[in-house]
């Protein structure tokens, strides 16, 4: 089944305008800009979660390997 695609107005550059329509066929220009939106809200996505991430590790206590691996133990005991 096909997915559900929108239609969008959006501006660009004139310069990106004649590299899309010169060195992109017809019929793949849409797919093409997708998957170029696709990848950079990709990375938009990770610096969100890096800086969450970020800020968590400064919330929280820094532990010592010893502390880390009998923490991981207790846990494993646990169940």
């Amino acid at each position: 089944m096909a997915q559900a695609s929108r239609k969008l107005n959006f501006m660009i550059k004139n310069e990106v305008a004649v590299e899309l329509e010169t060195f992109v066929p017809q019929g793949q220009r849409s797919k093409l800009v997708n998957n170029a939106i696709v990848k950079e809200l990709a990375l938009f996505r990770r610096n969100a979660l890096t800086e969450r991430l970020m800020a968590l590790r400064n919330k929280t206590p820094i532990l010592s390997t010893d502390e880390i691996v009998e923490a991981v133990n207790h846990d494993r005991q646990r169940g």
